[in-house]
């Protein structure tokens, strides 16, 4: 019992106060007032015009010579900027955005591009333009072949202008089984009518480009035809038909061919200009400035890469395995279309070529070889790092030869041997090239 009084007067004598002191409590922290909760503003989407100049400034980073990466995002956030203000400029000027990249790179010194850009040249008319020419001047140059050969011109437009393969082949499938049925079956006359609203004939053949001015290039016209009608009291109306000419009738084997070609016929590709360019032996060789051509970066690739340099400073710091990195690198090298290739010599001239990121190394065994006076001397090239390029089956990008690679030129054993023997060489390189060579700045 004392002992419990004693808790008690413990008790008391902490919890008493003295005179003018306060009775201490437990420290509180001072009570906020409860605030009331305000709904976040949802985050309105950028423009299209900001989007089209912040796709503009990332495309344009992607162009200058990579040094060293930004040591941190606000880095990495400030070149962003840096390039979305030179968008604004030549918005204000309005220039043209590659005068004002242009304008840019004069005032702070940078190189001019190593190639203006990425070329093809027409095959029907041999005419070189530049990459987003290309597929304006083959419809023009298809167009023009109307007057020459008609069948032949609405082939190439079947074929060219319709990029499903899969509705193309479906198509002229359809087409030639209803030629070949007018050329087995002569005597029939529904075998010459084609119904134009018919099921078929809308779903496969109607919707792709080319393919009426096939059927009229071929002898077939249009002709508003009576056909029983559907309702109870109906008992014509009309639809639209193509009918094959009278005439034709004794132009079956024409029709016959016509059909063949439809269905070997390929595409019509403009074919890559090489830009095929000799340089005096330079100490620049291995400084590439390349055009926003060489990039494959669609609109969803550009807000891909604005993320991923977002997330360069930690991707960095991660511990990667060499899997991780050589995936990344293969997912890296997919984003090129194009490589520009130097091949230095051994008395120092550089070739230069343009080249598909996906070609195969026999592709530039072929370049040098036509640039030689002698094509059959042997030579092998070797990759950066001095690597052998042994397997020309190899794509560049393969090889890790994107968007540009310095290779060097090798003799073989006979023609070191003869050097070496202090015989007089002439340069192997074609005259007229070497009458053209260009400085490199």
């Amino acid at each position: 019992m004392r002992k419990f009084f004693q808790e008690i007067k413990a008790d008391l004598k902490f919890k008493t106060a003295g005179p003018g002191q306060k009775l201490s409590e437990p420290s509180r922290a001072p009570r906020e007032k409860p605030r009331a909760e305000v709904a976040p503003k949802p985050r309105q989407a950028p423009t299209d015009e900001a989007q089209r100049a912040a796709a503009a400034a990332l495309a344009r980073l992607e162009l200058k010579p990579k040094g060293k990466a930004p040591s941190s995002q606000e880095a990495i956030k400030n070149q962003v900027r840096k390039e979305l203000m030179a968008e604004a400029a030549a918005s204000e000027k309005g220039l043209p955005v590659e005068e004002e990249v242009r304008e840019q790179q004069e005032e702070e010194g940078v190189a001019a591009p190593s190639v203006s850009g990425v070329y093809f040249i027409c095959p029907l008319t041999g005419v070189v333009v530049r990459k987003d020419q290309k597929e304006k001047q083959l419809r023009e140059a298809i167009q023009a072949y109307f007057s020459v050969d008609p069948v032949a011109a609405s082939i190439m437009e079947i074929h060219t202008f319709n990029k499903d393969r899969e509705k193309v082949r479906l198509c002229v499938e359809t087409m030639a089984k209803y030629l070949d049925n007018i050329y087995l079956h002569p005597e029939e006359e529904k075998y010459r009518k084609i119904k134009l609203q018919n099921k078929v004939f809308q779903e496969r053949i109607s919707c792709l480009e080319g393919t009426h001015k096939f059927f009229q290039a071929v002898g077939f016209e249009t002709k508003t035809l009576p056909v029983p009608g559907q309702g109870k009291n109906s008992w014509y109306t009309t639809e639209e038909f193509y009918v094959l000419k009278e005439e034709m009738l004794s132009r079956l084997e024409d029709l016959k061919d016509s059909k063949e070609q439809l269905l070997s016929s390929e595409p019509v590709r403009a074919q890559l200009h090489r830009q095929l360019t000799l340089f005096r032996p330079s100490p620049a060789a291995a400084r590439f400035e390349l055009p926003r051509d060489f990039f494959n970066l669609t609109a969803e690739e550009l807000r891909r890469e604005q993320r991923l340099r977002t997330e360069a400073v930690e991707k960095a710091a991660m511990l990667r395995t060499r899997a991780m990195r050589e995936k990344e690198e293969q997912r890296e090298m997919r984003r090129y279309n194009y490589t520009l290739l130097r091949v230095r010599f051994p008395d120092g001239y550089i070739l230069q070529g343009t080249f598909y990121a996906r070609e195969t190394v026999s592709a530039l065994y072929n370049f040098v070889r036509e640039a030689l006076t002698d094509d059959w001397l042997p030579f092998e090239l070797l990759g950066p790092g001095g690597l052998k390029l042994t397997d020309e089956n190899l794509a560049f990008n393969e090889c890790g030869l994107v968007p540009s690679a310095l290779l060097s030129l090798a003799w073989g054993a006979a023609v070191t041997a003869q050097a070496a023997a202090g015989e007089e060489q002439r340069s192997p390189l074609r005259p007229e090239l070497l009458a053209g060579a260009q400085s490199l700045s």
